[in-house]
């Protein structure tokens, strides 16, 4: 106080002094002062420097232990002159979890809060707290881990052995009933494990440090995989194991050699809980260039191991490629990544269902989560949602050094699992209500549908259905069996029957090498290319030579049209125009009513045209599946401007392709139309629906899925033109029918039965998640029967540690027990609403009337 203002000053510059080593109020008879009687203490509240006295009494303990009972975390045990509170540690923790600021944003802001006027000079301790932070850390993840109750202590950690494991996930010995191996072969689903395989190319890490300057607190004890260990099998295995080509849709992922330019690491690959979003213990780390095999692999291995589990679904965007040779690779592996795959254990390979619709079609229903049995809903893209938290550190842990870029990142994903640990009863409430209203509905339309079909054939599809599901060689009821016919097919026709009519006498050929169907074919063929000049505003004098040789053709066979072409001159031979005009063709669909012309033309002409719009609708499917592809590449791997402005311009071509399609199939559908007119046929509108612009989006529309507003697999109708059969040849229509009847009948039955099956899957998570927090309670209580007894050779015989340890685990303890007595009330009424699917799912103690309010406003 100045007499009319405060001014900021220090502790010790009011000559306040901490005493360490002894209770508040009580004089140490021989205090020693800190080095160079200079101290700093980092709080919440700002930056400070302090008089510190440590105990220097023959009973005292070490600088860096009294600093640690006072509270304080020195930043180094030999002479320490800089300390953080256990507050600040704590809040910076869960503040980088929250809103991922980074160490250096939040020292920086407490020094602020120091001196905002920069008139005193700070002594910098950023690189201090740095230290502080990761070795905090690093002694909680110990702690949490029950390691502070072990008498090896962390030297006695194994691999994995600090990750917080997935409560509703299968985990034999903590949370699986007796006998679970030997239950019902039908039943044996509920204890799978569903894994998600992918990589994160934005967790780069630059060309900073290296292992020996700054290593690892943990060595593999977390998430990442032992570096030293990994290091040496990438050395020996890299050049060992070839990265073969994709056969499948040009994934980036496989194909691509991504820059490594000034990076030690181009991202990090990981192995996910595929249903919960949780990390899996030594499953995650670093990629030297893009997503190789034998990276994944490793990271696969590690995590599954040697696996008590029965049946294991792995799900992989690029599992088409990756899972063909997984098997042989592995037995070129060291021992300890081999999975004994000659014993029960059952492995499934699938692809996410934002991803699927990439592949080519082969794969799209033998990796589909949808049609594949004992999955229920889960859709596999666990790990993207994963990287959407991650991802925000992305910018901060690039810069570090390889050891404390894995501590940061091993934190964040303990953090993440944590809390999804603490919110799993709420979450599988929500799945299992809306899972339930959905099992009921869905069942009772397939009921209905089934109803109205001939039981012979419902009877005969289950059969091939059954045959299918449990060996995807068989064949598949999901596929088309019935093809249309393309125009290169009926173009065949057509030359076949020309030639059997010439031998017969009976042909209709007014030119020496032009018959009625080439002449047709040619015609359609110059319809398309006057599209595509007249699209792209281009000049074609050859076109335009082509187009009026043809129509001296066309003359011979419609001698009508010679005269309505004399009102359009521009149309005729003769006249030179350089500007590129599109020319009336007059096919038989086109011509005027009141010219002559052979009923054999339309007839050709309508052939041709069914085979163009069956074409066209190829050409649409593919143009918008590599659509759905870039789409993907574009949002996962594509960063930087240079990259978006290709991938952009990727993608505009393709929107021409897709455009083109369109525009073929209208014409084609407009040419039957006029085309069924004249022939007197029915059934064109059935056939070959009008297309319109919402019908062109692909089996999974990259701005629904962005924008979450685009209904899923299970719910959401497909555009008519992934389900359309188009004609066939001979008794087309009834085969056809039968066909679409027999795919609609399999989707609806999957429909109806991925649902049932997510409603039993969610019941027995739930009553895995109860037993999982019931073991940890149990295994807490076992840590203080142990600590009571005082471990071996009395090493808990210090009543403050013994104190500590004894509340700690008491704490722990009581902890998971509220978690487990938490998730039975808010599933008190679970059991009534399986049962009846009505009455409240969430019990009305867990409503208030002002859950949203806020009393401030």
């Amino acid at each position: 106080w100045q007499e009319t203002h405060f001014v900021r000053t220090t502790l010790k510059a009011l000559g306040y002094r901490f005493q360490l080593g002894h209770p508040i109020g009580e004089e140490c008879m021989a205090p020693r002062s800190a080095s160079g009687d200079s101290f700093v203490v980092i709080d919440v509240n700002g930056v400070h420097e302090v008089g510190l006295d440590f105990c220097n009494c023959e009973t005292s303990e070490l600088s860096y232990v009294q600093l640690l009972r006072f509270g304080w975390l020195p930043a180094t045990i030999d002479n320490p002159k800089t300390a953080g509170t256990f507050h600040v540690l704590k809040y910076f923790q869960l503040l980088s979890f929250v809103s991922k600021v980074s160490a250096y944003e939040f020292y920086k802001a407490l020094a602020r809060l120091s001196d905002n006027v920069g008139l005193t000079h700070q002594k910098n301790r950023y690189r201090s707290f740095l230290l502080m932070v990761r070795i905090y850390r690093h002694l909680k993840l110990l702690k949490r881990a029950g390691k502070g109750h072990d008498p090896g202590g962390s030297a006695s950690t194994k691999p994995g052995e600090c990750a917080v494991l997935c409560p509703a996930c299968p985990q034999p010995n903590i949370n699986l009933p007796s006998g679970w191996k030997d239950s019902n072969p039908d039943k044996r689903y509920l204890y799978r494990l569903f894994l998600g395989v992918d990589a994160n190319f934005r967790l780069k890490r630059k060309h900073v440090s290296n292992d020996k300057v700054d290593p690892g607190l943990g060595a593999g004890w977390a998430y990442f995989v032992e570096e030293k260990t990994y290091k040496d099998y990438l050395r020996k295995y890299s050049d060992l194991i070839p990265q073969a080509p994709s056969t499948c849709s040009n994934h980036n992922a496989v194909n691509a050699e991504r820059s490594t330019r000034g990076l030690a690491a181009t991202g990090v690959g990981t192995i996910d809980c595929a249903r919960h979003d949780m990390k899996l213990p030594k499953s995650v780390g670093d990629l030297q260039k893009g997503e190789r095999y034998v990276n994944m692999d490793y990271f696969f291995f590690s995590s599954v191991g040697c696996t008590d589990l029965l049946e294991i679904v792995v799900s992989y965007d690029i599992v088409c490629q990756w899972h063909v040779k997984l098997w042989t690779r592995m037995m070129t592996y060291p021992h300890k990544l081999h999975t004994d795959i000659n014993s029960r254990t059952l492995f499934y390979f699938l692809v996410p269902k934002f991803h699927l619709p990439a592949h080519v079609k082969a794969c799209q229903s033998t990796f589909s989560f949808n049609f594949n049995p004992h999955v229920g809903r889960t859709d596999g893209e666990a790990p993207e949602r994963g990287w959407a938290d991650a991802n925000l550190v992305a910018s901060s842990t690039r810069e570090m050094g390889p050891g404390s870029r894995r501590d940061t990142l091993d934190d964040h994903f303990g953090h993440r699992n944590w809390k999804k640990t603490t919110e799993i009863g709420l979450s599988l409430l929500r799945k299992i209500g809306t899972a339930i209203s959905e099992r009921d509905e869905r069942k009772f339309m397939h009921n209905q549908f089934e109803a109205g079909l001939h039981q012979d054939d419902v009877a005969r599809w289950k059969i091939e259905l059954a045959a299918w599901e449990q060996d995807h060689s068989k064949p598949n009821p999901y596929n088309p069996r019935i093809q249309s016919l393309t125009l290169d097919a009926v173009k065949h026709q057509l030359a076949v029957q020309e030639a059997n009519d010439t031998t017969a006498g009976v042909a209709y050929i007014l030119h020496d090498e032009i018959s009625a169907s080439r002449l047709l074919t040619m015609g359609l063929d110059l319809e398309e290319q006057q599209y595509l000049k007249g699209r792209l505003q281009g000049r074609s004098n050859v076109l335009r030579r082509k187009v009026l040789a043809w129509i001296v053709v066309q003359h011979l066979y419609i001698p009508g049209l010679s005269m309505v072409r004399q009102q359009t001159p521009d149309d005729l031979p003769g006249h030179h125009d350089e500007r590129f005009k599109v020319i009336d063709l007059y096919l038989p669909s086109s011509v005027p009513s009141h010219v002559l012309c052979d009923r054999r033309l339309p007839e050709i002409e309508w052939q041709l045209r069914q085979a163009q719009a069956n074409d066209a609708l190829d050409e649409l499917r593919n143009a918008l599946r590599l659509r759905s592809y870039l789409y993907i590449d574009k949002d996962r791997f594509q960063r930087g401007q240079n990259a978006n402005t290709r991938s952009n311009t990727i993608i505009h071509r393709i929107e021409v392709r897709v455009s083109i399609a369109a525009a073929k199939y209208r014409r084609a559908r407009l040419a039957l139309l006029d085309l069924g007119r004249v022939l007197s046929k029915l059934g064109v509108d059935t056939s070959f629906p009008e297309l319109r612009k919402k019908d062109i989006r692909g089996l999974s529309d990259p701005d629904d899925y962005l924008a979450s507003r685009g209904p899923s697999e299970g719910r959401r109708t497909l555009s008519w033109i992934w389900c359309h059969l188009g004609d066939t040849s001979g008794d087309a229509e009834d085969r056809g029918l039968h066909d679409g009847l027999r795919i609609e009948w399999c989707k609806s039955k999957a429909r109806a039965d991925r649902w049932r099956e997510e409603v039993e899957l969610l019941q027995e998570e739930m009553r895995r998640v109860r037993a999982f927090f019931e073991h940890r309670a149990h295994t807490w209580e076992m840590r203080l029967d142990y600590v009571k007894r005082g471990g071996p050779l009395g090493l808990f015989s210090d009543p403050a540690t013994l104190e500590g340890r004894m509340a700690y685990a008491q704490r722990q303890a009581a902890q998971f027990r509220a978690m487990r007595s938490h998730c039975d009330k808010l599933w008190t009424s679970i059991d009534t609403y399986t049962q009846t699917g009505t009455g409240p799912i969430i019990p009305p103690v867990f409503f208030t009337d002002d859950d949203d309010d806020d009393d401030d406003i």
